[in-house]
């Protein structure tokens, strides 16, 4: 905090003198202007910690100096000094982003008071900022990225999702980031000082997945040669991902559903109830509401994970988000392998465009990193991309083809328009990623009767 850098505005010589020698005395570093225009000039140029401006100056305004100051430094702090006749105009600058106003004729102490709140204040929030970086780089978190419309409105539900302790379902197809939302709901919210746990469904059989998760007392079962805490203790606290949730048996969907309702459970082989104060998020990358119908998941357990539920839309339906995720797993692997920061040639860029990413986010970050070790200069090119070419997956949410209508034309209709709907219904990218002519595409649409949408 001493030393400072301060930018001082005042049109007043004598004031401006007095407040700079006293604000140098306390031990900050003054530059100290006497016009708005001489104020732009020097945020355009130097970096300030703080700017204390006079509301009212020459042509260029107080508030001028601040939304400058915003434009350019939005972290740098800003205190208006204003006459008592204009602090209605100070108050709506504060929500425009000042820090504070003082009204004439301001006390020395009191400016120097509010200066070193503000500039802790700015350095609180950069070590915050630090903070969350280094969480990010630790915690995988850095990888999210959310530059499409779609991803922006699920960020922006996932934030509010954070502040509270409701139960999330998240649904999405395999490689979409449905753990990584989970670890960011958890390192942002009030549960962060806390463990997360994850934990996937389907990768043990029944007997196993209850006692990874209840745990067990000695004795309960061969091998049980001492007791054993599970997943929900260990949790305690904290958050627990449960993956894949789809993937259990019925048996075990009911003693998950009690401890959702009342949050205590016994470990296998034992009588004790245990009680936990634990997050619960559930993934899945089937459509847990078709499993619903099918009879393979309880109905009640279904409303009861759905309390807060979020889909994550596959890579092929956000296209803008490509490129620039595919800048962010360079930068990371490039760093990581030790290499000179590497760029992707517009070709490359294009050719991630067009590729259907079946496995999503997780492919397209395996094809970055298998880009740079085959890459032979400082530029990918498009060439070293071999992407595998192969159909879309079928989708688990929303596919309008029906199971009971597998015929190859429906199948090929199908495959049509979702290559469309990827490339935007550029036909001319269509037919180069379906390998066809533009008059074959041409042709098919008009005999499956596919429009583009209005």
């Amino acid at each position: 905090m001493v030393g400072s850098h301060i930018l001082l505005v005042e049109d007043d010589d004598s004031l401006r003198v007095t407040q700079a020698l006293y604000l140098e005395r306390e031990g900050f570093q003054v530059t100290a202007v006497g016009s708005g225009g001489e104020a732009l000039r020097r945020i355009a140029t130097d970096q300030f910690q703080a700017v204390v401006t006079d509301l009212r100056l020459d042509e260029t305004d107080g508030l001028q100096v601040l939304a400058a100051v915003k434009e350019r430094s939005p972290e740098t702090e800003v205190i208006l000094i204003t006459g008592f006749g204009s602090v209605d105009t100070a108050v709506e600058a504060m929500k425009s982003g000042a820090y504070d106003y003082l009204t004439k004729p301001v006390d020395p102490d009191d400016l120097v008071l509010t200066l070193r709140k503000a500039v802790e204040r700015r350095q609180l929030r950069r070590q915050v900022a630090y903070l969350e970086k280094e969480v990010a780089q630790h915690t995988g978190l850095g990888h999210i990225v959310a530059g499409s419309p779609e991803m922006r409105q699920i960020m922006k539900l996932v934030k509010q999702v954070a502040q509270n302790d409701s139960t999330v379902l998240i649904e999405g197809e395999s490689g979409t980031g449905k753990e990584l939302i989970a670890r960011y709901i958890h390192h942002t919210g009030r549960r962060a000082g806390g463990p997360f746990v994850a934990i996937n469904c389907g990768a043990l059989p029944e007997n196993l997945l209850e006692s990874e998760l209840f745990g067990h007392v000695k004795g309960s079962f061969t091998g049980a040669i001492k007791d054993k805490k599970g997943l929900f203790e260990v949790a305690d606290g904290g958050t627990l991902l449960l993956d894949e949730i789809g993937e259990t048996s019925s048996g075990f969907q009911v003693k998950l559903l009690r401890v959702l309702e009342d949050g205590t459970f016994r470990r296998v082989g034992g009588t004790t109830e245990h009680r936990v104060n634990v997050r619960i998020i559930a993934a899945s990358n089937k459509d847990l509401a078709n499993l619903v119908q099918k009879g393979h998941l309880r109905r009640d357990l279904y409303y009861r994970l759905k309390v807060i539920p979020i889909y994550l839309p596959p890579l092929r339906k956000r296209v803008t988000d490509i490129k620039p995720l595919a800048e962010h797993f360079v930068a990371h692997y490039a760093n990581h392998m030790g290499r000179r920061q590497s760029t992707l040639a517009a070709e490359a860029v294009e050719r991630l465009e067009a590729h259907p990413w079946p496995g999503n986010v997780r492919e397209l970050e395996n094809a970055i990193e298998r880009a740079l070790i085959f890459c032979q200069g400082q530029e990918i090119q498009a060439a070293d991309l071999p992407l595998e070419t192969c159909t879309f997956p079928g989708e688990e949410f929303g596919s309008s083809v029906k199971s009971d209508d597998l015929s190859l034309e429906a199948m090929e209709k199908e495959h049509i328009r979702r290559v469309l709907e990827h490339c935007q219904w550029n036909r001319s990218r269509a037919a180069k990623e379906l390998s066809i002519g533009y008059n074959t595409l041409w042709r098919k649409m008009k005999k499956y009767g596919i429009e583009p949408p209005d």
